[in-house]
């Protein structure tokens, strides 16, 4: 089973995106929290291998949870919940590592859609959301080449990454195993000294390889 911790401060809410979630019998829900240091705690007593967050949250927000996660359970996908399509939330919420933005009023389907795309190691963001962020992120894009110790391959896995494909998928369009799409992604983030997939994702667009 894949262990799923939610934290919304709405009850309602949270036991809807519950139901939801739960319609995947490979799916459940083995934590709940009402904000973010209820799901810090949650963390240091349990596992998940995947944190949905609202982004707006008494005593510690979606964000700084989502940082204090990230850094100490690094292993665990993190998934932004919010009412906002604003895309100052956006970018902030890709800054700090996460592995997509997902609206409250999404369905059941666009909602297990993210989370297998998350535990995948792809990007999740709703279509309408994305529209707003990769104009920024293309006009930001920089005049100076990738860097040149990147390798045909790296370079091909950093394309599939810039466009939003998960590991699988990028294993099957540049035909080579999972395995090595996940090694090589390992040392393309030491190349570039960065630290997740997302920033992957915002290099390769700023540095032209999408």
């Amino acid at each position: 089973m894949i262990r799923i911790l939610l934290s919304e401060d709405q009850v309602m809410v949270r036991q809807s995106l519950k139901m939801m979630i739960e319609t995947d019998k490979e799916l459940t829900v083995t934590g709940e929290a009402n904000n973010g240091k209820e799901a810090i705690e949650l963390c240091e007593k349990m596992q998940f291998d995947i944190a949905i967050l609202d982004i707006r949250m008494p005593i510690k927000d979606g964000l700084e949870t989502a940082k204090v996660i990230l850094a100490r359970w690094p292993k665990t996908k993190i998934l932004m919940l919010t009412t906002f399509d604003n895309d100052q939330y956006v970018m902030e919420a890709l800054r700090v590592g996460v592995s997509g933005y997902i609206l409250k009023s999404g369905d059941t389907d666009s909602l297990l859609r993210s989370i297998r795309s998350a535990l995948d190691g792809g990007l999740s963001l709703e279509d309408h959301v994305a529209a707003k962020v990769v104009p920024q992120l293309v006009n930001r894009r920089e005049s100076k080449e990738a860097d040149p110790s990147l390798t045909p391959r790296e370079r091909a896995i950093l394309k599939c990454i810039g466009e939003g494909l998960s590991n699988n998928e990028t294993a099957e369009r540049l035909a080579i195993s999972v395995g090595t799409v996940k090694n090589n992604i390992s040392q393309i983030l030491t190349k570039l000294e960065l630290r997740d997939r997302t920033q992957l994702a915002i290099y390769a667009i700023r540095h032209n390889l999408v």
